[in-house]
């Protein structure tokens, strides 16, 4: 893989000078995408090192100094603090980690999605536009989930998405949108929404070593209609049956923004004796998920697997700890795109997918303007994998 991708991306000539801006909630998963950079980069052989195109190729590191510092009344600025005249720019945001806090008038406040979004901006404009390119990756997408109109509300993720190409944002890179329509509101500039299905599955067969991956063993689930892409996808790759719930909503009433589930309807052939993997683009609250699992449970399921790219954990790990002891959740996959608390990769059924690899081979292709089609579409690395697991050569 590797190999390949380094070959390939020797034959252009980079966009620009590569620079990375992991924002403050992004510096950890920023940190180990330019570490991987730096090797690649080191190691690469080119003739064109010397030349002027290929100024500034190979750094000790990618990260351009920049901060964003408050005001006592909780204001901000963003601040540069490097030359970014000409460079290909890779912004990386994370605006679900509410771990980081700042001074309000004394008072200690939690970052919120908005804060972390007007800091972003913030970044950009301190830029002002003099980076030859800017890509943001906003791995969750901020108000994915505000995606349509259903009375007289906002629609935030389309406002969002026009007000970054109008500051000059030229590509946006995100995770699992949870509905990728949105990139309707900006149709002339570039959007990609990426799935991490080959991390998930690499995830579950480095960790679990007593699977059978055929039709007969295994079938993937779907909690919901919305989510039946995903499944579709593992289910087509690993050659597996497929089920989906369908959420029974009371729609006389509203609770907390929503109408409230009053039931989760089976379609599908028999889960007897079969292992569950559950896909989904997030667990909130997991109160859901864990509905969905206990009714396979109910159906006589052996082995449950949940896949869901975004952790969020809005109630805690109380009820998933439950769950676990009772046997109804066996491991829950996510992935490192958003803020993960200690107290979660401490779980013994939590395993956790790293997806900065993935991120630098996506930044460095994107630098020398090579096609991502083959990174978008890991159907040969997934049937390469689970091969090597059916071999034993992963135990």
């Amino acid at each position: 893989m590797a190999v390949r991708e380094e070959k390939r991306n020797l034959e252009t000539i980079p966009v620009g000078s590569l620079r990375l801006i992991p924002l403050e909630g992004c510096k950890p998963l920023g940190e180990k995408i330019d570490s991987y950079l730096v090797k690649w980069r080191t190691e690469r052989e080119s003739e064109h090192k010397d030349s002027l195109a290929f100024s500034g190729y190979q750094r000790d590191s990618y990260i351009l100094g920049a901060k964003v510092p408050r005001f006592g009344t909780g204001e901000a600025k963003g601040t540069i603090l490097e030359s970014v005249r000409g460079t290909d720019l890779y912004l990386l945001v994370d605006v679900a980690n509410y771990s980081l806090t700042y001074s309000l008038c004394g008072h200690e406040n939690h970052m919120s999605p908005d804060d972390h979004y007007q800091d972003l901006k913030r970044i950009i404009a301190a830029v002002g536009g003099k980076a030859r390119r800017i890509t943001v990756i906003m791995p969750f997408l901020y108000e994915s989930r505000q995606h349509k109109r259903t009375a007289r509300e906002s629609l935030d993720c389309a406002l969002a998405l026009q007000e970054l190409v109008n500051m000059g944002v030229d590509n946006i890179i995100t995770f699992d949108a949870h509905d990728p329509r949105v990139q309707n509101a900006i149709p002339l500039h570039g959007f990609e929404t990426v799935q991490p299905a080959y991390q998930f599955i690499k995830g579950l067969l480095t960790h679990v070593h007593d699977l059978n991956i055929d039709s007969d063993h295994m079938m993937v689930i779907s909690p919901d209609e919305g989510g039946m892409g995903r499944a579709i996808y593992i289910a087509n790759v690993l050659g597996l049956d497929m089920g989906m719930f369908y959420k029974r909503r009371d729609y006389t009433k509203i609770i907390n923004g929503r109408n409230p589930i009053v039931a989760h309807e089976f379609l599908g052939t028999s889960v007897e004796g079969k292992d569950m993997i559950v896909i989904d683009d997030m667990i909130s609250s997991g109160d859901s998920m864990l509905e969905v699992c206990a009714a396979l449970k109910q159906r006589n399921a052996n082995k449950i697997f949940v896949f869901t790219t975004f952790g969020l954990f809005t109630n805690g790990l109380k009820r998933f700890d439950e769950a676990y002891e009772k046997g109804i959740i066996d491991r829950v996959l996510t992935t490192n795109l958003i803020y993960q608390t200690p107290e979660l990769l401490s779980r013994e059924w939590y395993i956790n997918c790293d997806m900065s690899k993935y991120i630098a081979y996506l930044i460095d292709t994107l630098n020398h303007d090579s096609s991502i089609s083959d990174l978008l579409n890991p159907n040969e690395r997934i049937q390469s994998i689970v091969q090597r697991y059916k071999n034993g050569e992963l135990a």
